[in-house]
């Protein structure tokens, strides 16, 4: 029995069948059967050896021409393939799938719906940066006035020099602390 391959179900791929008994033999090619592309498939047509979509609907991946086929139209993805430089249908194609995803999910927004939201979010994000970056400039300010308070307390109650930051505060009087505990509390509210 012979096993032959339909071409109306698959591509083949076959070496030249004439050489020259004067040319060199020719590298060996082995036959390579590729099925038909997910948009052929789904759209019930013949897959021809330069289809348009077969680079970027491969066979196993039928969902993604579906979904973009259900939005766009099959001869409006392919007039818009044709129409682009082959550098830039990848791209094109990723970005179709993601519309037409998008537009399925929401059919009133789509694409919109979704950047007006992450345009949220970051709006909100800034604002909580800004917030904090106040705070922690409020805060550097209330440190800077306390070490201010106690660098003047220390002055008053002992006419020795202040000892610098590094070192540890064992001359600090310890019954301040206790005394102006509510003076503290206004600084951090």
């Amino acid at each position: 029995m012979e096993s032959t391959i339909s071409s109306s179900s698959s591509r083949s791929v076959s070496p030249s069948s004439s050489s020259s008994p004067n040319s060199p033999p020719p590298p060996s090619v082995t036959m390579v059967v590729v099925s038909p592309c997910a948009a052929c498939k789904i759209l019930r047509r013949r897959c021809a050896e330069k289809c348009v979509l077969a680079p970027y609907f491969p066979p196993n991946d039928p969902i993604k021409f579906t979904t973009a086929h259900r939005v766009f139209g099959a001869s409006n993805i392919i007039k818009f393939l044709q129409e682009l430089p082959e550098s830039q249908r990848a791209d094109a194609v990723s970005s179709m799938v993601y519309e037409a995803n998008a537009r399925l999910r929401d059919p009133v927004y789509g694409c919109a719906g979704s950047i007006c939201q992450l345009q949220k979010q970051v709006s909100d994000l800034q604002a909580q940066l800004a917030k904090a970056q106040a705070e922690i400039v409020n805060m550097q300010c209330q440190q800077a006035n306390f070490m201010a308070l106690i660098c003047m307390e220390m002055g008053q109650s002992t006419p020795q020099t202040i000892s610098p930051p590094q070192q540890s505060l064992d001359n600090f009087p310890m019954n301040y602390l206790d005394d102006n505990i509510g003076s503290w509390e206004t600084l951090w509210t």
